[in-house]
């Protein structure tokens, strides 16, 4: 048995295969983010799951993509992690922007592939080999055009009463703004760049009002900035997206980089389908 997992901060895809690529089950746990969560806490989260728990022992092959995986200090205490859980298994561990590339761009064809989750990432794929110019630093340096990112904007704008009034109206009615329960949530619970990710689903849902559009604006020009326009050749290949993010401003992204000269490739809310298929031909 196979297991192939895409982790992001929020959530973790998990899906079992043999031989043949037969899926055997498919199963989801909060997500596994090394860079952010204690041993403890990540040996919860897969004890949670029935299947995992159940099945741990007849796995031979866990292939993990997750997000916070991007040096090797973090991909090798997720191998040993993963490997004292799952005994019987070849444990594979790399960062997310592998699964992204997989999913979205055939062997041999160059393109950027980005991230825009609850975290961003960018990368370029030369047709064999991705490329990572520099190093993520996380949601509290980085992470631009993240939900993150938005989540931040909007409670700092509640706060400082910069959000107009019909806004926070609205605001207060689908979330807990009690300053006690943010502080909770950001100092004291795991994942808080997960939860100010939640946040973003608001910003999303009220994407044509100026204060909101004023913000997807600014993160996105500032995302094809620092990370897509880094690689020279940008306007020559195409661009993919994975993520949440990515897919409900689809329109706004094409729109900004149409702008700009670049050509929107694929853009898929999570790249756990064209694992499988890689998976299976490989």
């Amino acid at each position: 048995m196979k297991l192939i997992v895409d982790s992001g901060s929020t959530k973790a895809d998990w899906i079992a295969i043999d031989a043949k690529g037969t899926v055997l089950f498919t199963t989801e746990t909060l997500g596994l983010n090394p860079e952010v969560l204690e041993t403890a806490e990540i040996l919860k989260r897969l004890g949670d799951s029935t299947d995992i728990l159940e099945n741990k022992d007849k796995v031979t092959h866990l292939f993990f993509y997750g997000a916070g995986c991007g040096t090797d200090r973090m991909k090798n205490y997720l191998t040993e992690l993963f490997q004292n859980y799952f005994t019987n298994a070849k444990v594979v561990v790399q960062e997310d922007t592998y699964a992204a590339v997989y999913a979205t761009t055939p062997k041999n064809e160059k393109a950027i592939v980005c991230i825009l989750g609850t975290g961003s990432n960018c990368t370029y794929f030369d047709g064999e080999v991705l490329h990572q110019r520099f190093q993520s630093l996380g949601y509290i340096a980085m992470d631009d055009c993240s939900g993150n990112r938005f989540g931040r904007h909007l409670i700092r704008g509640y706060y400082f009463k910069k959000m107009p009034a019909d806004l926070a109206t609205q605001f207060e009615k689908d979330y807990d703004l009690d300053a006690d329960v943010i502080k909770q949530n950001l100092y004291k619970e795991p994942n808080p760049n997960a939860y100010l990710a939640r946040f973003a689903q608001f910003l999303i849902q009220h994407k044509d009002h100026p204060y909101c559009k004023k913000y997807i604006d600014e993160e996105m020009e500032a995302f094809v900035t620092y990370y897509i326009e880094q690689f020279e050749d940008c306007k020559e290949i195409p661009v993919h997206f994975i993520g949440s993010i990515a897919f409900y401003l689809k329109d706004e992204l094409t729109e900004l980089l149409s702008k700009r000269g670049i050509h929107i490739g694929k853009v898929l809310r999570r790249p756990i389908d064209g694992l499988i298929a890689y998976h299976i031909l490989n």
